[in-house]
């Protein structure tokens, strides 16, 4: 709903224009939804939820800057692109080692900067007549303000990240990261570790490992105190 508010807005009245993007933005996003789960299914995987979401998103994101400017013709082809586009730099920058949150260079940075190259391949002068129109003049400015915008948004974003670590940690530590909403939250929203491991605010341990452990330390129930059997069997609870 916020895609059709800030596209469909930005025609500044309600008017055809303002309909145009919006049809345009809700057939990229659905067009996108589609093709990533195509691009899951080509790569092996099983198509998800959380894949289509992010399909759908980059479908959105592609057609931001040219919903006012293309036909639905230029909008479908625009999903496309964005599936194919954005799925692949998405697991170019993981294969890379990036910490990429929500996937936001891959999705929406990649699919804006595409999205706005583009409008000099697709735009329709009937669409928004007096504006942009398709031609290697048109190809050309875009392509250069693309490449100035996305430098400036590296640049200013660099020295305002820089600036807020020296006030407040960014990165967590590495060895939270199987557990940061554990950690950060107290509470644990998706299930991403291996079913033998348990979370703890240190990260996740190994349930064998710690069998092995409890174990030994039980080998002899007479030697284990009253804390030391209380601590034992909410461990064995937990891995139960």
């Amino acid at each position: 709903f916020g895609w059709f508010g800030f596209n469909g807005g930005s025609a500044l009245g309600s008017k055809g224009l303002a309909i145009m993007a919006m049809m345009n933005s809700q057939l990229a996003g659905s067009v996108g939804m589609v093709g990533w789960m195509i691009m899951d299914i080509l790569h092996g995987k099983k198509p998800g939820l959380v894949g289509a979401c992010v399909g759908a998103v980059a479908g959105l994101a592609t057609i931001t800057p040219a919903a006012g400017f293309v036909d639905m013709n230029g909008a479908f082809l625009i999903g496309i692109m964005a599936a194919v586009l954005c799925y692949k730099c998405v697991h170019w920058i993981h294969n890379l080692g990036y910490d990429d949150a929500l996937d936001v260079w891959g999705v929406h940075g990649m699919g804006g900067f595409s999205g706005s190259i583009i409008i000099g391949l697709l735009a329709n002068p009937e669409i928004n007549p007096g504006t942009a129109t398709r031609s290697w003049e048109q190809l050309r400015v875009q392509t250069i303000c693309s490449c100035v915008t996305a430098v400036y948004s590296y640049v200013v974003s660099y020295v305002m990240l820089k600036i807020m670590d020296c006030v407040i940690v960014i990165r967590p530590p590495r060895h939270h990261d199987a557990a940061l909403d554990l950690v950060q939250h107290g509470e644990v929203a998706y299930v991403t570790h291996k079913s033998n491991e348990h979370l703890n605010p240190d990260g996740p341990y190994n349930a064998s490992s710690d069998a092995s452990s409890d174990d030994d330390s039980t080998e002899d129930p007479k030697r284990a105190t009253n804390g030391e059997t209380k601590h034992i069997s909410q461990r064995i609870v937990r891995m139960a």
